[in-house]
């Protein structure tokens, strides 16, 4: 029997979850990616098909869900996770948070797998602590449009618990806090995204609001290090994995601008319904317990994401 640990990634094929299976091919791991591709996409994980260890499965999680062999760790990284997706797709959004992450626990279970959960800042929807520790139980709306991705997540937290109290199921959940990098889906409408698209286009950038909301935006680099620490670690409690550097849309737009060395008009828009006003990971306990923290800067991270994009996005080919 081979040594290598296995891992079972769901939604690898996916903007993370195929950094994530490349992360974990390169720390010796045999990796099947699971994923569905109705967000994902073949291409993000096309350069691994034939990789010794790597073997892609397509598979909704939410349905019957079972790998042979030996795991020793499944990583639960499937689901819509960009505004544009989840509002077009609420129930799936719903079903693979609840019944997906059922199956992949009963799964974790099963196998005696170590249990990753995907959660999302999300999880404090408009929040009224500022910054936000993994002890703020966040201000969400259940019944708004964006619920079903908040909640989804707040549920899966709360199985995930349920399952390491209830059947002893080894589990950790990351928090994650705004990311960006290569393999984002060039219309996929997250806001690093959408501006450089938009300004690699010379169209006008669609700001919500008056850009004063904040965000902070963690490069994927960082953010799969982080994950790959709290898998290793002993924390079972939620942990914030994300930049802590605060930025309002406003001031991304400048930095977008000093990247591509040229101005860029802006259009604003309303805001979204529930669109949270701030966004700040206390990563307090990632520093202590992972001794993690973010490196790259946003505009070294902006500058590595366009030059994807202008290779990759059909927008701007």
């Amino acid at each position: 029997m081979s040594a290598r640990p296995r891992s079972l990634v769901t939604g690898g094929a996916g903007f993370l979850g195929s950094h994530l299976c490349e992360r974990l091919l390169r720390e010796g791991h045999e990796v099947i990616c699971a994923d569905n591709l109705i967000t994902g996409s073949m291409d993000n994980v096309a350069h691994l098909l034939g990789t010794d260890g790597f073997r892609f499965l397509k598979q909704d999680v939410t349905e019957y869900l079972y790998v042979e062999g030996r795991l020793d760790y499944i990583l639960h990284f499937a689901s819509p996770a960009s505004p544009v997706d989840y509002l077009r797709l609420p129930i799936q959004t719903l079903k693979v948070g609840s019944l997906g992450t059922h199956k992949a626990l009963g799964l974790a279970k099963a196998k005696g797998a170590r249990f990753l959960l995907a959660s999302t800042s999300e999880v404090y929807g408009d929040p009224q602590v500022h910054p936000q520790p993994e002890s703020y139980w966040g201000h969400v709306n259940p019944v708004g449009p964006r619920g079903v991705y908040d909640e989804a997540k707040r549920f899966a937290e709360a199985m995930t618990m349920a399952y390491h109290r209830s059947h002893g199921v080894e589990s950790r959940i990351a928090r994650i806090f705004n990311t960006f990098g290569p393999r984002m889906r060039p219309h996929d409408g997250r806001v690093v995204s959408n501006f450089l698209i938009q300004a690699l286009e010379r169209k006008p950038l669609t700001v919500y609001g008056d850009g004063s909301q904040t965000r902070s935006f963690c490069y994927v680099s960082d953010l799969v290090e982080g994950l790959f620490r709290l898998l290793l670690s002993n924390e079972v409690e939620p942990v914030n994995i994300g930049n802590p550097a605060e930025r309002t849309i406003r001031d991304l737009v400048a930095a977008v601008e000093a990247v591509l060395g040229y101005r860029l008009d802006v259009s604003y828009q309303p805001l979204p319904v529930d669109d949270p006003r701030v966004r700040r990971p206390d990563i307090s306990r990632a520093r202590a317990i992972l001794g993690w923290e973010p490196k790259v800067d946003l505009e070294t991270g902006l500058r590595e994401t366009a030059a994807y994009f202008r290779e990759h996005g059909p927008a701007v080919r």
